[in-house]
């Protein structure tokens, strides 16, 4: 991984260690922050949410689970857990896709729809004020862009990267 070198640790600068501990305290912070109003109006967790979003973006609702799982940074092991708990709601349904028998397919149910449309409202405000209102345009450019940098150096092949930058 390259951590050390000949002479030791490569240790942060300041300034690197200030921009480091801000970004993992809004990394470990707002999702929790984000998740609150979910589960107090719907039980969903901030994943489920976003499974249910990806979802209802899709053509025709429907993904395969790698796509799925791709769109929401998941395993494909949590990914199954989570759509088998949407799927006992009547949120999802899971079948076989219909171009290739081998490949397992999810689609939003129209209840997942309608809980979808309900909630999205109260999520946008949520990340309109947790995050966007501090930022100005200039700082929503920077963000995407510093943020597509880190997770090209995570996984190079990661969704988000294959949508164009704003």
């Amino acid at each position: 991984m390259g951590s050390m070198t000949d002479s030791g640790p490569r240790w942060l600068t300041q300034d690197e260690r200030a921009a480091w501990l801000a970004l993992l305290s809004t990394t470990t912070l707002l999702p929790g922050a984000l998740e609150g109003p979910l589960q107090q109006a719907a039980k969903l967790s901030l994943f489920d949410y976003n499974v249910l979003a990806m979802l209802s973006e899709a053509s025709s609702r429907t993904l395969p689970m790698s796509e799925l799982a791709a769109r929401t940074s998941a395993s494909l092991s949590r990914l199954s857990h989570v759509v088998k708990k949407l799927a006992e709601r009547g949120l999802v349904e899971r079948s076989t896709h219909a171009d290739d028998a081998r490949v397992t397919a999810t689609a939003i149910t129209d209840a997942g729809m309608a809980l979808v449309r309900t909630l999205a409202p109260l999520h946008v405000e949520s990340v309109r004020t947790l995050v966007f209102d501090q930022l100005d345009a200039r700082d929503v450019e920077d963000l995407a862009r510093i943020g597509r940098k880190i997770m090209r150096g995570m996984d190079a092949g990661h969704w988000i990267l294959r949508t164009p930058a704003p």
